[in-house]
């Protein structure tokens, strides 16, 4: 078995056993069972990194197998420089999920974790397929498990907020799979996505199947203005769930512009450029000024997802290398931040038990500790140099007035936002006189807790400092990505 499959059926595996055989009488066990199994599902993606080929663009640990094959489906499974950094991000993330929701989760503790495995490998999957099949059964499957999450041990209004995003990210992905069997046919019968790559396309065609990706890849990331569920998900989603959903599940939309959108449909998005330009600064801007008046910190830092989302596909799609290269690593950051934002939260909540900023103030009388990671975390989130959320944002606004500078200049304005309502909250939530009698019994964070925010606060902080490591995998398979892009595929 590749180092790929490894990665998604490792988690996979561990998670069935879970749920097969835990029970909340030995949730001691399930708990260590889970951390076992994201340990090792981390640790078998680190060779991916360290034996990666910086000097060529090409897939690689590629594996192949036949699946299906009446249909020429395929296991078909690679990594380039575009990909292989959310394989490590995904399984890196999940470990700390399993360790937050160590002593919060008491109940069915063993579908808790073995949904969280479940999902970490799907996700992988879909980073990983090189089959469009492969690719949209790993895509929709990852549903099933965040739906459960959501529904299962959500607020009280679970059922409603994990209804809404099953039918907001399924119905977009129906046009998906119209593209998908379009294309089949037009290959004489291939679902392998770098052939798609190559096949010339009229421009109706493209334009057709650049909108049919966009209405699964836009709901996904998700674009203004089919973002509106993201808030009501994070807001009654468990604090694990709102961590994966903003750190990975929302990158998987916005891979998918790379994978698909761009290189299957060339002319057609540099035809429709000016839309998404549009509307990912209508993201960062608008989103942005929506961000500053929310009063629940889970929707402020939903709002605030949807904004620097909105700088990821702002890079991609204004077609130079400081823009793509930025989109990702913006990717890779907001999965850092967001992840660390979201279990900041939950970690007031699980001693408040309310997310509203007004039932709060001088936590760090109370918490000097936790205040101090949650101001780094803050910190990152309104792009303060030296942080994680700083490189990406600031190649992305580069490339932009490389592009054009009114875009540029309004770019910018995002990080004017994202200072406002990020530090407005940190400061109705943390500073000042404690704010009321619940403020005053808390108690600073205990050891599991303090594990998890310092593992996130050395990758905001390495990420921030030394940004080569990420830099450096991507550079090779972008100029490529670019270049195939820049020519036209009209037959």
């Amino acid at each position: 078995m590749g180092l790929l499959s490894l990665a998604i059926w490792t988690p996979i595996a561990f998670g069935a056993v879970l749920l097969a055989l835990g029970r909340d009488e030995h949730a001691k066990a399930v708990r260590w069972i889970a951390l076992i199994g994201a340990l090792v599902g981390f640790l078998v993606t680190l060779p991916l990194y360290a034996r990666f080929d910086l000097a060529t663009s090409a897939m690689q640990f590629v594996e192949k197998a036949e699946w299906i094959d009446r249909f020429k489906i395929q296991y078909h499974l690679g990594v380039d420089g575009i990909s292989v950094w959310f394989v490590l991000l995904t399984a890196f993330i999940n470990v700390i999920v399993v360790i937050a929701g160590w002593e919060v989760i008491t109940e069915r503790v063993n579908q808790y974790m073995g949904a969280f495995l479940i999902l970490s490998g799907l996700m992988i999957g879909v980073f990983s397929a090189l089959d469009g099949l492969l690719f949209y059964v790993f895509f929709e499957a990852t549903l099933i498990p965040m739906y459960l999450i959501i529904g299962i041990w959500g607020g009280p209004n679970k059922i409603y907020a994990a209804f809404k995003f099953f039918l907001y990210t399924l119905l977009g992905s129906l046009l998906m799979l119209v593209a998908l069997v379009y294309l089949y046919n037009k290959s004489g019968g291939s679902f392998d996505i770098l052939t798609w790559h190559a096949l010339p396309l009229g421009s109706t065609a493209q334009t057709l199947l650049f909108f049919a990706f966009f209405a699964a890849f836009a709901v996904k990331v998700p674009m203004w203005p089919v973002h509106t569920w993201l808030p009501d998900v994070h807001v009654e989603a468990p604090t694990g769930g709102s961590a994966v959903l903003a750190a990975i599940m929302l990158k998987l939309g916005a891979y998918g512009f790379l994978r698909f959108s761009m290189p299957i449909a060339p002319d057609a998005a540099r035809e429709w450029a000016w839309l998404m330009i549009a509307l990912s600064l209508i993201a960062v801007i608008y989103v942005g000024l929506v961000a500053m008046v929310q009063q629940d910190m889970k929707k402020l830092v939903a709002y605030s997802s949807v904004a620097h989302m909105g700088f990821v596909t702002l890079g991609f799609f204004i077609f130079n290398d400081l823009g793509v290269a930025g989109g990702l690593v913006q990717m890779i950051a907001h999965g850092f931040v967001s992840g660390a934002m979201f279990l900041s939260i939950g970690v007031l909540y699980d001693r408040v038990h309310s997310r509203e900023i007004a039932d709060y103030g001088g936590v760090v009388n109370t918490m000097p500790k936790f205040a101090a990671f949650a101001l780094l975390f803050a910190m990152a989130n309104c792009g303060l140099p030296g942080t994680a959320g700083f490189v990406g944002e600031w190649m992305v606004i580069l490339g932009a007035v490389k592009y054009n500078f009114w875009i540029g200049l309004l770019a910018a304005t995002a990080l004017i936002f994202g200072a406002a309502y990020t530090l407005w909250m940190f400061k109705r939530v943390y500073l000042g006189p404690v704010g009321n009698d619940y403020v005053r019994e808390l108690t600073d964070i205990n050891s599991r807790e303090f594990l998890v925010l310092a593992l996130l606060a050395a990758a905001v902080l390495y990420m921030g400092i030394h940004p080569k490591p990420f830099t450096d995998v991507m550079d090779v398979s972008v100029a490529d990505f670019l270049k195939h892009v820049a020519a036209s595929k009209l037959n």
